[in-house]
């Protein structure tokens, strides 16, 4: 594999912005409202209620008000007649409608963190995994923004949740290859529109965490003024051995159809170790991680194969507590809400590892570091690209 060394300026997420629904729902709220759902499985209901108390999820956002009341004007999880569950169609149009507003917030809030105005963006990134439509998100976010018609759009779809990590690196390589690239990453997911009548137990996992949201982050080279910012390193995309079929994202009549095996937290923890050292070689591991939140099970498997402490993955965990799995989103504001709390506490220049997962399975990995100011003499050893 042939390295070459960056010889010009540093490459890193200039500012980031995130956005949630109106809409609040809590844990124990739509546990109950599953559980209504299944009143003639009452073993599965019961099932139901476990898995929504232990996932490590309080809170999550969506874009669906009929999650807020009652089993009867919910069409998503009715309890019986299923002849009126939303059609594929019909949560696409709701995907449609609600996916824009999202992705504009988020944007216009990252776009703000970074100091950037719209004209300086030469490419847009646009992830998401839960809704398509044409003309897309990239299209309809270029006019709302006031973007250049002639940025250059690279829709990410259908990737799953490892998509925004995977988009971060996308925009660290257009930039490695045009020092003057500017790089604006958008996230969307709707997971919540993709909720279905309950028949086994391994769609309760799938239910139990997922939540809707939008975030943003723009990729650039740090100026002198620059401040807060996470420098971006190495990284890379690996397919994890014998693990085709434990997550899948299929397109059905009454929406995407995810499945959901419950090896996954084990199959991370066999193999992402070796994968860490990969990344890290001779290098002490860092002391920041962003671990996507998967679920509770997730983060649990890398910190004890990682031998981590409680305060490594407290950012996950918070994440995964006030808001749920926003699929491709999570990553963001996991790294947004760890650059908060380094801001806040006046850290010093700190390194750290990101992780996201998905279908494949998939993990991508990448090596960043906090920087409080900017510094022309950041460590050169973060950006020997693979």
């Amino acid at each position: 594999m042939n390295q070459s060394v960056r010889n010009h300026t540093d490459i890193a997420i200039l500012g980031m912005g995130t956005a949630l629904p109106a809409h609040e729902v809590a844990q124990t709220d739509i546990a109950e409202l599953i559980a209504s759902s299944l009143q003639d499985q009452p073993d599965l209901a019961r099932f139901a209620k476990r898995i929504f108390r232990s996932c490590g999820v309080e809170t999550r956002y969506t874009v669906e008000p009929s999650y807020l009341g009652s089993v009867e004007d919910c069409r998503y999880l009715p309890s019986g007649d299923l002849s009126q569950i939303p059609t594929t169609e019909e949560r696409m149009n709701t995907y449609k409608r609600e996916a824009l507003p999202l992705g504009i917030e988020a944007a216009e809030k990252a776009l703000k963190d970074a100091g950037m105005s719209p004209d300086r963006i030469t490419h847009l990134i646009t992830v998401s995994c839960t809704g398509q439509y044409l003309p897309g998100l990239d299209v309809m976010l270029i006019r709302h923004l006031g973007l250049s018609s002639r940025v250059n759009r690279l829709p990410l779809i259908f990737q799953g949740c490892a998509a925004g990590l995977k988009a971060i690196q996308m925009a660290r390589d257009v930039v490695q290859g045009a020092a003057d690239a500017q790089v604006l990453v958008v996230c969307v997911e709707l997971c919540t529109l993709h909720f279905q009548p309950v028949k086994e137990r391994e769609a309760l996992f799938a239910a139990s965490f997922f939540g809707d949201g939008a975030s943003s982050c723009v990729v650039g080279a740090p100026v002198p003024e620059q401040r807060h910012y996470l420098d971006l390193g190495t990284g890379y995309s690996v397919l994890l051995p014998d693990s085709t079929e434990d997550m899948t994202w299929e397109v059905g009549n009454q929406g995407y159809d995810l499945y959901l095996s419950p090896r996954i937290p084990k199959l991370l923890g066999t193999h992402l170790e070796n994968e860490l050292h990969q990344l890290f070689g001779s290098d002490s591991l860092p002391e920041l991680w962003a671990i996507h939140p998967g679920g509770r099970g997730i983060v649990d498997s890398v910190q004890d194969v990682m031998n981590l402490r409680v305060e490594q993955t407290k950012y996950s965990r918070e994440v995964l507590r006030t808001v749920g799995n926003l699929s491709s989103n999570t990553i963001l504001f996991v790294l947004n809400a760890m650059r908060e709390d380094m801001k806040a506490r006046n850290q010093s220049s700190t390194e750290g590892v990101a992780m996201a997962f998905g279908p494949g399975l998939t993990a991508e990995l990448m090596k960043f570091t906090y920087v409080p100011s900017y510094s022309p003499a950041a460590k050169e050893k973060n950006h020997v690209l693979l």
